[in-house]
Parts: structure tokens; C-alpha cells; sequence
């Protein structure tokens, strides 16, 4: 009997060579082929599957407003831009048992009072789903399963039922007979996916596609899968903290970098209105090396803390740790720490955190940042209730970030009553019970906690 051909395949672009090379010579990444089996597809497969299309002019298109179908879940619906797209695909992913099935296992039950929805299963059996919504006290009488791990098969069960909202859970289980590889594969992963994709914009279906992570949290399967889909959605924090955060990387319907936040209960996720309150609950005002700044996370600003340990170190190369901040920005802002407000932290181990699990990617955290670190240098408190944030350039100067105005206004409403900001962000009108001071170099604002 021959053996079967293998061939390598990039987990990142989804290009193939016939040897094993640490490089791919298409993207560039290292250590990124994995062998599988060479597949032999008829060149028909795609035939019959959409119809020729007409070449017409933009301006004879006719745009229509993408109707929305709310889930329910209010902080689902906010991550997804408003609720969901007809036709439209999501791809959710995180870490085991972080609540992904949880979460729409809940969202459909919500759905399925008012419409068609099917969960596919191929993770667990159904009386496993069945104990899950018993025990989250879930209203599922209308809610249809399927335990079934086939492409043909679950394509033509969704064909027959013409479900408004369907979920796959989850795509790393699903095999197509047309192709060889096992489930889960580069090759299987990548065609099923194609292949639900082409249905729900054929059939006007939203699915819900639940992905494996890998140990370093990026979606498993080729990067092509995110390409394929409309939304791309992360579980982020701790699966020990009680704290679950959603948040949009990619949408085609709605913001990008959108946050839900959900507390974890026994009764499933349940969305938490007012996350800044949560966050700030255990910060307490009369600590060094603490700071909180507003950060603007899709159209919601968020206030989080920022806490920053600066201790002498033995060592001849201190240690440079971040949490939910980048690391390499770290670095480059304690250089401009010594270079522009004189504070030397070349002896010195850093750790930073941004409490709650949240991960900040805004530059809007280099001031807080830094404050955070020469408070702790010094051992003295920041000021009672203020707020802080600006991007801090390699120059010394504090850049503006934007949406100030809706920023200085959540910290308002939170108690804050003092803020250090960039000059440019200085509020046109005098906003109630805050006094807000305009820095434009690093060490203004250095200065102004040293008087303060």
C-alpha cells in the first residue's frame, strides 16, 4: 500500500511545502509548519455554490442598514456593535473553561424565544449541554441541538432547518469527507470554516464559530481563519478571578477593540454595567506606586489602576516585568524617564500590573505609567482621587490621546476630582467638581507631584 504524501503547512498563511524548513518562505515565521497529509480534492468541489455575478457600478449598489438581532446579553451585544448581522460570522476564542460555551449556550436560550437558533455540539454530548442549562436555570424549551462533528452532515441539518442564529462548537472538531487530514487540522480547519462561511452569506444564518487557543493565547488553525470570518472575539483575564472581559479584534459591523465585561456566578456570565467601579473597589488612595488613568476601550472609557513596584536590586541586569501593558514600552519609557525628568532606574527592578486583568494597548497609559513608577521610586502617594493619562513621546513631551472630553467625564462621575492630562486635552468648558491641570513635558507633570 503507498504511503500517503505529506506535506508542510504554515499555521500562519496556510502556504504548503513538500520538506520541513524553520522558516515559512511565504510569511516569513518561524516555527510555524506542521506536517499534514496532502489532500487530492476534485477541481469541481466549488461548483453550484454561488452564482456568476454581474459587474455594476458603486454608486447602483443599494446599501441597506445591516438589520440587528439583540441577544440579550447587553455586554455581548455592545462587543458585537449593537447585536448581530444576518448573514454574519463570529469567531469567538480562550483558554479552556474560560465560559466561551457558557456564554452562548446563555445567549441562545435568550434567542430562541423569538428565534430559530441551533447549538451544534461536537465537544460534548447532549445530555452534557442538557445538565449545563439545567444547572444555569436556563429557559431552553425552543433551543434545537445537534451532536454531530460531520461538515456535509451539519450543512445539510441547517440547510433543512433554516436556523436564524447557529453555533459551532467548536470548529477544531468539525472534518469534511472531501479531505483526508484529521480534524483539526491546517487543511480541515480552514475548508470548514470556508464552507459555513459560504452558507451563512448564502442563507442569511449568523454563526457563531468557537475556536481552540493555543498556549500562547492566539486562535489554533491557520491565521487565514480570522481573514475568513466578519468578528473575531477574545476571552481575556484570569480564569481563577471572577472577572470574564470580552473583547472585539476584529468587526466588520461594528467598533473594534470593543470590551464586555462579565462576572462569572453560578447562574453563568452576567454583564457588569459598570466596570470602572469594579475595577477601582480594592484601590485604596494612600499607596505608593499606585495610579489610575481612563482608557478608552472601543466606545467606553474604562478606569483601571495602575500599580508599579520600583525596588534596588543585587542583580547586575535588573528585571523589566509588565502585566496587561507591553513590556517593550516599558523599557523605552523608563529611557525617557532618565533622560527627560532625571530619575535613574538602571539599578532597579520594575514590575508593573494593570489591575483586574486588563490588557492595555492605548498609548494613553505612558504617563499614568510613568507617575506610577516615580511614585513608588520615592515612596510617596499619589494625590487623593486623581486621574491621569497622555502618550509620553521620546522627546519628553505629553501628546494628546483622543476622546479626552468623555474620559475626564467618566472619571467626574466616579468621585476623581483632580486630573493631570496633556495640554492639548485641556476641556473647552470647565467640567463640574474636577480640576484639571494641562502638562506638555514629562517632567511638568514630575514637578507637580512634587509640590503637590
Amino acid at each position: 500500500m503507498a504511503k500517503p504524501k505529506t506535506l508542510y503547512t504554515c499555521t500562519e498563511c496556510g502556504g504548503s511545502l513538500s520538506k520541513w524548513q524553520g522558516q515559512c518562505p511565504h510569511c516569513n515565521a518561524w516555527n510555524t509548519l506542521v506536517e499534514t497529509l496532502a489532500e487530492s480534492v476534485a477541481p469541481s468541489r466549488y461548483s453550484g455554490l454561488a452564482a456568476l455575478s454581474e459587474v455594476q457600478a458603486l454608486s447602483a449598489v443599494v446599501a441597506v442598514e445591516n438589520e440587528r438581532i439583540e441577544t440579550g446579553i447587553g455586554e455581548l451585544d455592545r462587543v458585537l456593535g449593537g447585536g448581530l448581522v444576518r448573514g454574519g460570522v463570529v469567531l469567538i476564542g480562550g483558554d479552556p473553561g474560560i465560559g466561551k460555551s457558557t456564554l452562548l449556550l446563555q445567549a441562545l436560550s435568550q434567542l430562541s424565544a423569538a428565534h430559530k437558533t441551533l447549538y451544534v455540539s461536537g465537544e460534548e454530548s447532549a445530555q452534557q449541554i442538557a445538565l449545563r442549562a439545567q444547572r444555569l436555570q436556563l429557559d431552553a424549551a425552543h433551543l434545537q441541538l445537534l451532536a454531530e462533528i460531520q461538515l456535509e452532515n451539519i450543512l445539510a441539518i441547517l440547510q433543512a432547518h433554516g436556523p436564524a442564529v447557529a453555533v459551532i462548537d467548536s470548529i477544531q472538531t468539525v472534518y469534511s469527507e472531501a479531505l483526508q487530514s484529521a480534524p483539526g487540522s491546517v487543511a480541515q480547519v480552514r475548508e470548514c470554516a470556508a464552507q459555513l462561511t459560504r452558507f451563512a452569506k448564502q442563507s442569511g444564518t449568523t454563526i457563531f464559530l468557537v475556536g481552540h487557543v493555543t498556549k500562547e493565547g492566539a486562535l489554533a488553525g491557520p491565521r487565514v481563519l480570522e481573514h475568513i470570518v466578519d468578528t473575531v472575539l477574545y476571552f481575556e483575564g484570569d480564569t481563577s478571578s471572577s472577572f470574564r472581559l470580552v473583547r472585539a479584534f476584529k468587526n466588520r459591523f461594528g467598533a473594534v477593540n470593543e470590551l464586555g465585561v462579565f462576572a462569572m456566578t453560578d447562574k453563568g456570565l452576567k454583564g457588569v454595567s459598570n466596570p470602572s467601579a469594579i475595577f477601582l473597589s480594592g484601590h485604596r488612595p494612600d499607596v505608593a506606586g499606585s495610579c489610575v488613568m481612563v482608557t478608552q476601550e472601543g466606545t467606553r472609557p474604562l478606569l483601571v489602576e495602575i500599580q508599579a513596584l520600583v525596588e534596588s536590586t543585587p542583580m547586575p541586569n535588573p528585571r523589566r516585568l509588565s502585566v496587561g501593558l507591553e513590556q517593550n514600552r516599558l523599557a523605552m519609557l523608563l529611557a525617557v524617564l532618565h533622560r527627560h525628568a532625571g530619575l535613574a532606574c538602571h539599578d532597579q527592578d520594575v514590575f508593573i500590573n494593570a489591575v483586574g486583568g486588563v490588557r492595555i494597548n492605548e498609548p494613553a497609559a505612558d504617563l499614568p505609567l510613568l507617575l506610577a513608577i516615580v511614585s513608588s521610586f520615592k515612596n510617596k502617594p499619589l494625590p487623593n482621587k486623581l486621574i491621569v493619562f497622555g502618550e509620553v513621546g521620546l522627546a519628553g513631551e505629553i501628546r494628546p490621546v483622543q476622546r479626552g472630553q468623555e474620559r475626564l467625564k467618566e472619571a467626574a462621575k466616579l468621585g476623581f476630582t483632580h486630573a493631570i492630562v496633556p495640554a492639548a486635552n485641556l476641556p473647552r468648558q470647565a467640567i463640574t467638581g474636577m480640576a484639571v491641570t494641562g502638562v506638555e513635558r514629562l517632567q511638568d507633570a514630575v514637578i507637580y507631584l512634587r509640590d503637590a
